[in-house]
């Protein structure tokens, strides 16, 4: 037995190729080599960015005693969890239910290799025990011993864990009426969990959670100002705190403290996908929100410098490690910045960082938090403000070069085909709020680079890794496409990516629905079997499959007038129901889609040519912002399906305006549109 991860397109797997435990990638010949041998599958799921995952490799999956003892009593296996999200969820959830917690990274699994079923789970062990942990090598002794010695009660526990999975997969559909109930319970629950002197949820770590503020954002455009001031003070202390790099920008992972002050360092492309448009939309709304709007620009400067791989796409993430460890890349000492900076210039950036203090990063270094704001600053010093302003930008940029010169953190250069289209869709609607061209034309670039990538004889994939594309693609690739390119088409109007759109929509009704009870599978139905076959209505560090079918479904129905795309998403609904009304705040996109089902936005379709487009824009900008669904589309558009043929150009342009399946009488004028807008 060899290791075999030298070739792999994973960044994760290879840096595990030079370890003395004979890995092995999760493949039929791994299966059937435990199945020879006789003994259980190691399974250690983890990703490049991850510190702990680094953690026990260099403590145990580097020590050749320990591989040595691994390879004797089990045939090890490494999954990339961004690769294999279905492995992943599958044995998060087993390790809940065999451990009693919740799970993480490096999830550690011990595997029956003929029917998969895990028989025993943990995450990070040390090599020797501490913090109340075992010692990884007893560990190893012990579970393989369990195995050989008691394989009655091993298989007892294996039928108790398949009947848990079939349990935890589907309910029993919703057959009464669809109310908001889940709307209100969510609003509430969100407003007991908020930490109303930082923002979030109350108590450490702090993660950011884009759902929950989507739906805050949705219930403040509503009118409900208790929503925007936590989406406010939210919005505020991720952005001015330590989760927002104040100097490349971005966002990183999470927070260890309750007051968003420091990270762990792992930059995930999700994270800043799903927090882009809240700023961008949050800027947008009142232009005096100019700190919000330099988080929002800044973030998609990263995009494109750090994240945009030479031949397209964005790359998954940066690791939160580099030379002298986690967050060195990114922390600075006082004379760090002393070095870096002209005299005159330093003061501004202590008071604006909060150099002045003591240091908040392991003693004696600092992670840049927005201590003060610009005006501030200027105060302080008895200083213009649009001077300060401008030596604070000057004095970033330098710091940026400064920083750049450091060894960098590695970059997992696989394009996942999920977290490109959220990117895509946090671009477009970034690009329209925002007035910026720029920003549109990448996130067409993107979808372009899926385009052609992404697809393997007509079929969607989950990665594209060096040179090649990998993995059959999941719920999310399909569901999230569809999504960003909803957001393109009203961006600016594009008959491939409609075409594309119809066939994402015909795909997950076709490949991905239970017809039986509604929802949609995490898998398709060819997929390889597994012990489960998940339905996921929760959100995790990315939003459920399921919500995001449902929005984008009903979406796109009501822009096509699809009946069948609007019936897939109501009966999603329904089979979502009881975590909907048992955990709403668990499920924020899910409730935004039902939000959305329950009161359809209004949908507006302009058809102008490009010289009277102009009375039209501010108007179609502003009722975006306030939730509409508007696509303008150019007089002379080809290949319209009939729904939007229908919807003809007349001179000086023409508004269409419908809500649901419900359409009015066009609107010549603008003026004619508000009115519309304000009795429909």
């Amino acid at each position: 037995m060899r290791n075999r991860l030298g070739d792999a397109s994973s960044l994760y797997l290879r840096q595990h190729a030079g370890n003395p435990v004979a890995w092995q990638p999760w493949d039929a010949k791994a299966l059937a080599l435990a199945r020879e041998r006789g003994v259980p599958v190691l399974l250690s799921i983890g990703y490049s960015a991850c510190h702990w995952c680094h953690v026990m490799a260099h403590e145990s999956f580097e020590d050749e005693a320990i591989g040595a003892l691994i390879n004797e009593l089990y045939v090890p296996v490494k999954v990339d969890r961004e690769e294999r999200p279905d492995l992943d969820h599958l044995y998060q959830l087993a390790h809940q239910a065999l451990a009693r917690r919740s799970g993480g990274w490096p999830l550690t699994v011990f595997i029956d290799p003929h029917t998969l079923l895990p028989f025993f789970a943990g995450t990070y062990f040390p090599t020797t025990p501490r913090h109340g942990l075992p010692g990884f090598s007893e560990v190893l002794r012990s579970v393989r011993r369990w195995w050989d010695e008691e394989p009655d009660q091993v298989q007892r526990q294996n039928q108790a864990m398949r009947e848990f999975l079939a349990s935890s997969t589907t309910g029993e559909a919703h057959a009464g009426e669809l109310d908001d109930t889940p709307v209100r319970l969510a609003r509430q629950r969100l407003e007991s969990m908020f930490d109303a002197e930082h923002g979030g949820n109350r108590g450490a770590p702090k993660f950011p959670d884009a759902g929950a503020l989507e739906l805050l954002s949705g219930l403040a455009r509503g009118g409900d100002a208790g929503a925007a001031a936590m989406l406010e003070a939210t919005l505020a202390g991720m952005g001015e705190g330590g989760l927002h790099d104040h100097l490349g920008g971005g966002f990183f992972r999470y927070c260890v403290d309750a007051a968003w002050t420091i990270p762990h360092f792992e930059k995930m492309l999700y994270d800043t996908a799903l927090l882009l448009p809240l700023y961008a939309d949050f800027a947008a709304t009142d232009p005096r929100r100019e700190r919000a709007r330099a988080v929002a620009d800044r973030t998609v400067a990263w995009l494109r410098e750090e994240m945009l791989a030479p031949d397209g796409g964005l790359c998954s993430a940066l690791d939160a490690d580099s030379e002298g460890g986690e967050g060195a890349y990114y922390v600075w000492t006082r004379e760090q910045v002393s070095r870096a900076l002209d005299p005159d210039e330093e003061p501004a950036v202590a008071l604006r960082f909060g150099l002045d203090g003591p240091p908040n990063f392991e003693q004696h270094r600092w992670h840049l938090v927005a201590a003060r704001t610009p005006l501030q600053v200027a105060q302080a010093l008895d200083r213009d403000l649009g001077e300060v302003s401008t030596a604070l930008e000057r004095a970033r940029q330098v710091l940026l070069q400064h920083r750049r010169t450091r060894p960098p953190p590695a970059r997992d250069d696989k394009r996942l085909t999920a977290w490109n289209a959220l990117a895509m869709a946090a671009l477009a609607r970034a690009g329209r709020v925002l007035e910026d061209r720029a920003c549109v034309e990448l996130a067409f670039e993107i979808g372009a680079f899926l385009r052609s990538h992404a697809f393997v004889d007509g079929a969607l994939h989950a990665s594209h890794a060096g040179g090649r594309t990998h993995f059959p693609g999941y719920l999310d690739d399909h569901a999230f496409l569809l999504d960003a390119a909803i957001e393109l088409l009203a961006a600016r109007w594009d008959a491939g990516w409609l075409a594309l759109a119809s066939e994402l929509a015909a795909t997950l009704t076709e490949r991905f629905q239970d017809r039986e009870h509604g929802g949609f599978w995490f898998t398709a139905h060819d997929h390889e079997k597994l012990p489960q076959r998940a339905m996921h209505w929760y959100d995790r560090s990315t939003p459920s499959g399921n919500a995001v079918a449902v929005r984008a479904l009903q979406r796109l129905g009501w822009l096509l007038a699809e009946p069948r795309w609007i019936e897939a998403a109501e009966r999603a609904l329904r089979a979502g129901w009881e975590p909907l009304v048992q955990t709403p705040e668990a499920c924020p996109t899910l409730v935004r889609a039902l939000a959305e089902h329950l009161a359809p936005p209004p949908l507006i379709v302009l058809r102008t040519r490009p010289h009277e487009h102009a009375p039209w824009r501010q108007l179609m900008r502003g009722e975006a912002l306030h939730g509409a669904l508007c696509f303008g589309i150019p007089h002379d558009a080809a290949h319209l399906p009939a729904a939007l043929a229908g919807k003809r150009h007349l001179p000086g342009g023409v508004a269409y305006l419908c809500r649901g399946t419900r359409c009015l009488p066009p609107a010549r004028t603008p003026e004619a549109l508000v009115a519309l807008l304000e009795t429909g």
